[in-house]
């Protein structure tokens, strides 16, 4: 490939940064450069091929049909009321053990981003929630501001995890087994999180509220109480049973599976809401599903036009090369990704990330030895990693805007400080969970290998 094709491949990255910079939608950033790339080097009659036939391929795939399923899904159990019930019953279970409001606030956070789909949506919520009444129990306020901030980063592994059916467009992978991959290690980030807040709540009791010397507002939790708080979220672990067990026996596709748990929220939101206009709030439910699935398509085709513009430049071809000739091994390589995705999370959220990265590191995964179902994994995490990391990380400072609120710091001056020094007690724990990803990533290819070899 010539220097001037490699050279417009290089402007063509470049302008999309900088457009990313300016607040344009993504989807525009990601096409209009790459347009502009293909008119530069193949002229009219190739634009206009990928004009008429990106959109299409990107979108068409039977498999991306789960992606509506799940977000009509999230949206259903969020309008229902599901929010509060899944905290109030993870408070009660784990309320005995040391940082036991902590655990079941990251036990809340993990169930409930993973059925919105939305990070961002569930940190607002679950702050809202939860740092009063971590407050209230005597927590001390960075432990009950970064409990929240965190609770939210195994959500999006554990299925339904849109981000990994989006991953799983970009990258061309079976939706299945993508989904399957994120279980494991979703629910052992969760875990992690967990045991270091109960190390925490041992080694340090005084920043839960225990030992100290004034009067703390305490709540005793009975069996009875406990097993009516599971009475009222019956219906996620039923959504839990359809997707997990649908797919994992063969029964079901990922896309009924996805429709039989949006079956189930539907009839749920409306049980939960019929006293207050239950079919209006199912409207605009199906709307906003409407809204961020049109959007997400938008993405993907973007995307696609981002993965011809390098095809056609030879810039992907040209990356492998380089890539390969800096003589990295596996584990430096994917070092490197984690301090550039740190860095990227100060100024875009997971989905611009991965729709900018992926295209171009795609090639490079079979000459490092990356295999791409755990890689889907590995950069969802490590996309939401990046989001809280400071100075600039999103969500911290959804955060420190909530804990403004006098109904949720109780009084307490909450400074973005706080944000900061909670993050230097977390951060370190999640960094280690993507080390031991790198070192064992069976912990996401063992259940999609088992299914298969179910399959076979």
């Amino acid at each position: 490939m010539s220097t001037s094709a490699l050279m417009a491949g290089a402007l063509v990255i470049a302008l999309m940064i900088i457009l990313l910079f300016t607040g344009i939608p993504v989807s525009f950033a990601l096409a209009l450069p790459s347009l502009v790339g293909i008119y530069a080097i193949s002229g009219v009659p190739a634009t206009v091929n990928v004009l008429s036939v990106a959109p299409y391929n990107a979108v068409s795939s039977w498999s991306l049909s789960v992606l509506p399923m799940f977000i009509f899904m999230g949206m259903l159990l969020t309008v229902s009321g599901m929010t509060g019930k899944m905290y109030k019953a993870a408070g009660h279970w784990f309320n005995w053990l040391p940082g036991g409001l902590g655990i079941g606030t990251t036990a809340a956070g993990a169930g409930l981003s993973s059925v919105s789909g939305s990070t961002i949506g569930m940190t607002y919520a679950l702050g809202q929630a939860g740092i009063p009444e971590m407050l209230r129990a005597g927590y001390d306020r960075r432990v009950a501001v970064g409990t929240v901030i965190i609770s939210g980063l195994p959500g999006n592994l554990i299925p339904p995890s849109i981000l990994l059916v989006v991953y799983a467009g970009i990258a061309n992978t079976p939706v299945g087994p993508q989904l399957i991959a994120g279980a494991l290690p979703g629910i052992l980030v969760a875990a992690t999180f967990a045991l270091f807040l109960l190390i925490l709540g041992l080694a340090a009791p005084q920043l839960f509220g225990r030992y100290k010397n004034k009067t703390q507002s305490t709540v005793t939790v009975t069996w009875g109480d406990r097993l009516q708080s599971l009475k009222d979220i019956w219906a996620f672990p039923l959504i839990m049973i359809v997707l997990f067990a649908g797919m994992f026996s063969g029964i079901f596709t990922p896309t009924e599976a996805g429709a039989g748990a949006a079956l189930v929220s539907l009839l749920l939101c409306l049980w939960y809401r019929r006293k207050e206009l239950p079919f209006k709030t199912i409207a605009q439910a199906a709307l906003s599903s409407v809204a961020a699935t049109a959007a997400i398509f938008f993405l993907l085709v973007g995307a696609e036009m981002l993965t011809r513009v390098l095809a056609v430049t030879g810039l992907a071809q040209a990356t492998t090369d380089f890539i390969t000739g800096l003589g990295m091994s596996r584990f430096v390589f994917l070092v490197s990704l984690i301090v550039l995705y740190l860095i990227m999370g100060m100024f875009f959220d997971t989905l611009s990330m991965m729709f900018l990265t992926i295209p171009i590191l795609l090639p490079t995964f079979a000459a490092m030895d990356i295999n791409v179902l755990w890689f889907g994994v590995f950069v969802v995490l490590l996309g939401e990693l990046g989001m809280i990391t400071p100075p600039v990380g999103v969500l911290s400072y959804i955060v420190h805007n909530i804990a403004q609120k006098p109904d949720v710091n109780l009084g307490q001056h909450i400074s973005l400080k706080d944000i900061f020094v909670s993050l230097s007690w977390f951060l370190p724990i999640a960094v280690l969970f993507l080390f031991l990803m790198i070192w064992f990533p069976e912990m996401a290819t063992w259940l999609p290998d088992m299914m298969a070899e179910r399959g076979a």
